[in-house]
């Protein structure tokens, strides 16, 4: 009986794993943003409240889910490290800075939930640091998604690496992704906070006036980053304007559907339908943009394959981490379940 092993099934399995896992991560990073991305709005909602018990209350809001929801970037962090390992050194050097920046702010919206409750005179420096700490953490992180999209060098060797400075991630369309990013958190924020609150309270009303300002805001920066991608990354714009272009009209028409029915849904009142629809139209743009990039992992950098674990890698841990991602997804779907009633002002974190 013959036991060796034939390469081209295990290629043809190195390369099945490699999309799976390609696809994983983008599931991985689009359910943080989405999930996650609420939560960061309604704390960069909170700075414009000044009423110390609605501040309380955008906490206990988020209260039962929040750190599960965190859990989505650290399991896009796994993914990244178990199965594009090459990518995950180099990225994680070229984006030093900012991705610090994110985890100190991560940990002080954490410090901020749990100390806010216990505090009678320094209530006002939890709120604070709760609002910074998530206007911090999109914005950074907006940065770094622009930073990945210019790509970045590598040295020449067995292992490339990333031999730039620290602030080479800083450029005119990083800082804009990070203002984008903060404009559409703050939509999804606000969708959160009248989905969460009940229908008689003012927060509701306030949450509606900015979230009007913010969804015209990030229709504007849909726009603006459409067109500036089109300028400055030909890998873009030779898909986007090539001979397929009438696919990415009808990919840019459903999302305009998704966008208007989340409006007329959010009009009638309907707040959990509007978020189901803004998700939608979030995970068409995601999905997009990594159809877009294909098959690049970093543009101009890294590719699906050339970033990959060798084949024993992937099928390891394929086998040791595979179930963990619909698992979590259960969880996910199981917390917002528990803590879907609305709350009022007075709800208090921790009470």
């Amino acid at each position: 009986m013959n036991t060796t092993a034939d390469p081209n099934n295990l290629l043809q399995v190195q390369h099945f794993l490699i999309y799976a896992w390609w696809l994983a991560l983008g599931l991985a990073f689009l359910l943080y943003i989405v999930l996650d991305g609420a939560d960061l709005g309604a704390g960069i909602f909170s700075l414009f409240l000044p009423d110390e018990q609605e501040r309380g209350a955008v906490m206990a809001a988020m209260a039962g889910t929040w750190d599960a929801n965190e859990t989505w970037l650290v399991v896009a962090g796994g993914v990244l490290f178990g199965t594009f390992p090459f990518v995950y050194g180099s990225a994680f050097h070229y984006l030093m800075l900012p991705l610090m920046i994110v985890l100190w702010s991560v940990m002080m919206r954490a410090v901020a939930l749990e100390f806010r409750h216990h505090a009678v005179r320094s209530q006002w420096l939890w709120d604070g640091l709760f609002g910074i700490g998530s206007l911090f953490t999109v914005f950074f992180a907006g940065m770094a998604m622009g930073a990945i999209l210019k790509g970045f060098p590598l040295t020449q060797g067995q292992v490339p690496t990333y031999p730039g400075g620290l602030l080479r991630f800083i450029s005119p369309f990083s800082v804009w992704t990070g203002i984008g990013a903060v404009i559409a958190a703050s939509l999804a924020g606000c969708m959160f906070i009248r989905a969460r609150f009940k229908p008689d309270e003012d927060i509701r009303r306030r949450a509606l006036r900015w979230g009007n300002v913010h969804f015209f805001l990030a229709l504007a920066a849909v726009v603006i980053t459409v067109v500036w991608t089109i300028l400055v990354f030909p890998w873009a714009a030779n898909k986007w304007l090539g001979s397929y272009f009438w696919i990415w009209l009808i990919v840019a028409a459903v999302i305009v559907f998704a966008v208007v029915q989340m409006r007329r849904a959010s009009h009638n009142e309907r707040d959990v339908t509007a978020i189901l629809w803004l998700n939608i139209a979030i995970a068409l743009m995601w999905f997009s943009m990594m159809a877009t990039m294909f098959p690049w992992i970093v543009p101009n950098t890294w590719t699906i394959f050339s970033g990959a674990s060798p084949s024993v890698s992937l099928v390891t841990f394929t086998l040791a981490m595979g179930s963990f991602l619909p698992v979590m997804i259960a969880y996910n779907f199981y917390q917002a379940w528990v803590f879907r009633a609305r709350i009022s002002k007075l709800t208090s974190y921790g009470d």
